[in-house]
């Protein structure tokens, strides 16, 4: 009977020894399982805040540009619709823009620049403080800018007809209105190649609304000029092929007189970016290219590298534009 007792107890005294303690687990296998905790959590946040912040991340190259998407669209000419064209052995290309084109037509501009890449002929018929879209549904006097809106001289070159061009260029003592419209009449369209749209920002400056969703051709609006533009165009030349470059961000004047970046301001019609998509939606919808000049060129921490002001590029930009152009629509050259 001892000896019974003596071994029940033996047994109970295994079984405390056998029971599970946290204490009995090493220091260090405490502070790896916090560590590997700790990661965790840690990775989880900084996921959060980057996607929260979007995917761009500051490129450490010369520019200071930020690694985005840039958002090009290519579309190329079915052979149907080149059949009514002239080909020749020079490539002929036509810009139609405002400051964009105008602000520098020495070497370093854009139209000079984009030639000498290509070794093309290039017209430059843009038209200084003009915007894609009118101010008036009908036409005033009192505001003949709009006479050399995008939509407007869209209309001149379907038509054949450029005296509205002609009509108010007097009214301007920039003689850059008397000799773009002087080229623009003596065009062969028959030997145009490549029309290039390029304007700068100044729908978004000038409060230009962004659309009508009941009138997809209306000419009040960004979209609607863009689109009925290059209906035009397309309907008249359809063997030419159309580009549209996007503006480069900018900055403006709210109503209290701050300058504020384009980026975050919205006057009532959208900031920049919703003036983008429109291009991005009317080049689609259209079939023609889009050069995103946007993303990847300039933004609020470079800007002073790259800007004159608010608004105008410097010699440095357009470079990196022309050659952007040439890039994405001549890659073969």
């Amino acid at each position: 009977m001892r000896e019974d007792n003596k071994h029940k107890r033996r047994r109970k005294n295994i079984r405390r020894d056998d029971s599970f303690s946290f204490s009995d687990i090493p220091v260090w296998v405490h502070f790896l399982i916090g560590g590997i905790i700790l990661a965790v959590v840690v990775f989880a946040i900084v996921k959060l805040v980057l996607w929260n912040m979007g995917t761009a991340e500051l490129d450490k190259t010369d520019t200071g540009s930020f690694e985005v998407e840039v958002l090009d669209q290519i579309f190329l000419l079915s052979d149907d619709k080149k059949a009514g064209h002239e080909f020749d052995d020079e490539e002929t290309i036509l810009f139609l823009g405002n400051d964009s084109i105008t602000f520098d037509q020495g070497e370093t501009g854009i139209a000079a620049q984009v030639s000498s890449l290509l070794g093309a002929n290039v017209i430059n018929c843009g038209y200084p403080g003009s915007t894609i879209a009118l101010k008036n549904a009908t036409f005033s006097e009192d505001y003949t800018m709009d006479a050399y809106s995008f939509y407007n001289v869209a209309n001149c070159i379907a038509s054949e007809d450029f005296s509205s061009l002609e009509n108010y260029q007097g009214n301007f003592d920039d003689y850059t209105f008397t000799g773009s419209t002087e080229r623009l009449k003596n065009v062969d369209f028959d030997k145009i190649d490549t029309i290039v749209i390029y304007y700068n920002a100044q729908d978004y400056m000038n409060l230009r609304i962004g659309m009508n969703p009941d009138n997809e051709y209306d000419p009040i609006t960004y979209r609607g000029a863009l689109n009925a533009g290059i209906k035009a165009i397309q309907e008249k030349y359809p063997y030419i092929r159309i580009v549209c470059m996007s503006f480069t961000m900018c900055y403006a004047f709210d109503s209290s007189g701050n300058l504020v970046s384009g980026d975050r301001y919205d006057f009532g019609n959208g900031k920049l970016t919703t003036y983008l998509q429109f291009m991005i939606d009317v080049s689609g919808e259209r079939g023609v290219s889009f050069i995103d000049d946007y993303y990847g060129t300039i933004h609020e921490d470079n800007s002073s590298e790259w800007m004159l002001d608010n608004i105008h590029v410097n010699a440095e930009c357009n470079a990196y534009v022309a050659k952007h152009f040439v890039d994405a629509i001549y890659p073969n050259k």
